[in-house]
């Protein structure tokens, strides 16, 4: 009995053994599944697709650019005819009684005895059509004007929204891929070092090297772990970001396409397709500074913005300026009266028409000195226009300059790191067979290590500047990609 027990126990556990394991798997690829599920994947111009579809300032500068319309709507109105339809009914409980002199009926009276007399009746109706045609009316042509212009204005600072939307995402895409390579090299360099460190315990052991070559690489893992843990915070924190810009739910892990570390600059074709894609957003190359000035002169935004206001600013002065001159209006009136005693009778007898056309000019004569004040600060305003746009022309000039000089010196400075990336990785690889023979000190071995990592985060920070500036060149210029391709944006 006792035996049968014992084997009866001992299928269970193998039964167990067998199949806890494929339970395990089971519930692993669940939980992969679910995760994966929760991922989003996403590459450069999807994001800025996704960032153009959700982001909340953009929806406010559309709601702007309606109401511009509806402004200019709003000013044709005073161009069209005015026609006023007025009607009314009044119930005289009491009708108005007045006193004049009994003369009016009896020429023998006593001048001095007022008689009473009623006026109007228990009901009285009115309705009258009222037409005015401004036939001259210079402010009114010229508030048509202004309000096209404010609505150009609108349009050109929604289309810069969009500039400065697409750029921001571009920006926080760079960013991530950078935090991105940071954990990978931090990871690398980590496991080289847990390598180096099981290897010199080893020798350590057979009394090849010090307790001090040990200790060394101990405190140099321990120094790169916490470095690890905020690159990590960074990275999750760069995705938090995008996702929010992106218009996506709270928690989903968010993954973008594109490694910094193997982006080839000199040679785009070479790159893997994620790669190309990062790359070509960028669109043209870079062309001399002064032609790009040229170019920005006629599509930066931000300088668009200030010539419409500065044109919007001076049909403002002239709507003032013209406050002068007189206004001619053609007008036209139609009207019914009716009158009952008794019980209403909805424009009963007796009934009464009246008919008039004519002619109506206002000249503005004096307003106490309003109209110059109001002038004077207009023009004011528009000198401060123009000043503004001056400037703003300067420092996009400097701008320009200043981003082409930087996009080049990034190029420049990933082309020198590449080389420094190969030859630190073939001399981590001579430190560390150096080592393993005996004819190398950890110290070389530590030093070859440091220098490979540092040298692959350089690569990628200056592919990262390139992209960066880029970005930034292509708003300063108002040649940001995603206009082309979606067929007008602005």
């Amino acid at each position: 009995m006792g035996r049968m027990m014992m084997v009866v126990g001992w299928g269970f556990t193998c039964l167990v053994l067998m199949v806890g394991p494929a339970v395990a798997q089971e519930q692993g690829r669940a939980v992969r599944a679910d995760a994966a599920d929760a991922t989003r994947q996403v590459g450069l111009s999807e994001a800025v697709s996704m960032a153009l579809a959700a982001n909340p300032e953009l929806s406010a500068a559309q709601y702007a650019v309606r109401e511009a319309e509806e402004r200019v709507s709003e000013a044709w109105g005073n161009v069209f005819p005015v026609v006023d339809l007025t009607s009314s009914y009044t119930r005289n409980f009491s009708p108005p009684v007045s006193f004049l002199p009994g003369t009016f009926v009896d020429p023998n009276a006593d001048p001095n005895e007022l008689v009473p007399f009623r006026f109007g009746a228990d009901n009285v109706w009115n309705l009258s059509i009222d037409v005015e045609q401004p036939l001259f009316n210079a402010a009114a042509f010229i508030g048509v004007g202004a309000a096209g212009r404010f609505q150009a204005l609108q349009d050109e600072s929604y289309r810069g929204q969009v500039q400065t939307v697409v750029t921001r995402v571009r920006e926080a895409y760079y960013r991530l891929l950078l935090n991105q390579e940071q954990v990978r090299l931090l990871e690398n360099s980590i496991r080289r070092v847990e390598q180096s460190l099981a290897e010199t315990r080893a020798l350590e052991e057979a009394g090849l090297v010090s307790e001090y070559d040990v200790l060394r690489l101990e405190v140099e893992l321990a120094n790169l772990t916490p470095n690890l843990r905020r690159a990590a915070e960074a990275v999750a924190q760069d995705r938090r970001t995008l996702a929010i810009e992106l218009g996506l739910e709270v928690g989903t892990e968010l993954r973008v396409q594109g490694t910094l570390a193997t982006m080839r600059l000199d040679d785009p074709a070479a790159n893997s397709p994620e790669n190309r894609e990062v790359l070509a957003f960028g669109g043209r190359t870079v062309a001399p500074s002064e032609s790009l000035v040229a170019e920005a002169m006629g599509s930066r935004s931000d300088l668009l913005q200030l010539e419409l206001t500065e044109s919007l600013r001076t049909t403002e002065l002239r709507l003032e300026q013209v406050q002068y001159l007189p206004r001619i209006a053609l007008f036209g009136s139609y009207g019914i009266a009716a009158q009952q005693n008794g019980d209403p009778r909805f424009f009963g007898d007796p009934r009464g028409y009246s008919r008039l056309a004519g002619v109506r000019v206002t000249l503005p004569i004096f307003q106490g000195l309003q109209r110059d004040a109001r002038i004077d600060q207009k023009q004011a305003v528009l000198e401060q226009a123009r000043v503004q746009t001056e400037y703003a022309r300067r420092q996009a000039r400097n701008e320009i300059e200043t981003l082409v000089a930087a996009t080049e010196e990034a190029r420049e400075r990933a082309d020198a790191q590449a080389l420094a990336v190969r030859q630190a990785t073939r001399g981590f690889e001579i430190a560390s067979a150096q080592y393993r023979e005996g004819i190398g000190t950890q110290l070389e071995l530590t030093d070859a290590e440091v220098a490979l990592r540092q040298s692959e985060f350089n690569y990628a920070q200056a592919v990262h500047d390139y992209l960066v500036a880029r970005a930034r060149l292509d708003r300063a210029t108002g040649r940001v990609p995603v206009e082309t391709e979606s067929g007008g944006v602005g």
